[in-house]
């Protein structure tokens, strides 16, 4: 007996040294590239500095009292509080609903997926580009179907009123694609013996969605209503290409808003100071709507 306790406690330490070595590198990556740049974000907080100079000067916690007080910054966490809450409500239905068609339709829809998948294989930066020129107000699309039927120049992303809409958008269209193929990778999980049972019972597809499909996809969903959400608070590149966070702050984002202070102010100390509320905030929000979620899968 103790011969065998003595193997499994051999065979259990070479299966954690075998565990150890294979997580090390992944274990240092996590260091260097996430860990060390959040502390050493929070500890230039506490500094004044351009990030350039070589001198520092010691503000304590001044810059974090400026950022509570800075209505800059809490007017761009409304906006990515807005685009959070619209994308969750466009993207995730719009992705569900391509990824069903998908599904039922079979092999028949091959041209459909390729097509809707095409906005997912361009980077932001790209359609930030495209779409700044196709909704020009000189040129643009809109604005040339609006002057075609006798109307006035369009523009979307100058005025304070559609900029933000019309960028969320953008954004759908791009990340839609990304919903499609996981409410698709949610319906492998659904054994095929589920839909022909409820199509032998007589259920329609329509029933069989609504009463057997959705319930079994509801955990795929939540899932993808956090990634969307922890998405949408900490979007920067497209916004940054199209609008800058123009015209004036109707679209400025926490992360546009962190970039103009620390790279185009050279305001380093400050501007780390937003990064890290982003973190606080970002990191608050997603742990309340998972507790919220896993409270009410629990009943």
């Amino acid at each position: 007996m103790e011969k065998q306790n003595s193997l499994g406690a051999r065979s259990q330490r070479s299966v954690n040294r075998a565990a150890a070595v294979f997580l090390l590198p992944v274990t240092i990556l996590l260091i260097v590239y996430i860990f060390y740049p959040i502390v050493d974000s929070f500890r230039i907080s506490g500094y004044k500095w351009s990030g350039i100079s070589v001198d520092r000067t010691f503000v304590g916690l001044r810059n974090w009292a400026k950022l509570v007080k800075d209505m800059n910054f809490w007017l761009a966490f409304r906006n990515n509080v807005i685009i959070m809450v619209l994308s969750i409500i466009i993207q995730i239905p719009i992705g569900l609903a391509e990824a069903t068609f998908i599904e039922f339709a079979g092999k028949k829809s091959t041209i459909c997926k390729v097509l809707w998948f095409i906005p997912m294989l361009m980077s932001s930066v790209a359609i930030g580009f495209l779409f700044t020129y196709a909704l020009a107000a000189n040129g643009g699309i809109v604005s040339e179907i609006s002057e075609f039927f006798g109307g006035n120049n369009i523009d979307l992303l100058g005025n304070p009123n559609t900029a933000l809409l019309t960028v969320i958008v953008v954004i759908a269209w791009q990340f839609i694609p990304f919903y499609m193929v996981y409410c698709m990778a949610a319906y492998t999980n659904i054994p095929t013996d589920v839909y022909e049972a409820a199509r032998i019972d007589g259920a329609t597809r329509g029933q069989y969605f609504w009463h057997v499909a959705l319930p079994l996809l509801m955990p795929s969903i939540k899932s993808a209503a956090i990634l969307s959400m922890v998405g949408s608070l900490k979007y920067f590149d497209l916004i940054y290409v199209m609008t800058g966070g123009g015209p004036g702050t109707s679209t400025e984002l926490m992360a546009t808003y962190m970039y103009k202070k620390a790279f185009t102010e050279f305001n380093m100390g400050y501007g780390s100071t937003i990064a890290c509320g982003m973190f606080v905030l970002i990191t608050a929000l997603s742990l309340v709507t998972m507790r919220i979620i896993n409270g009410k899968g629990e009943d």
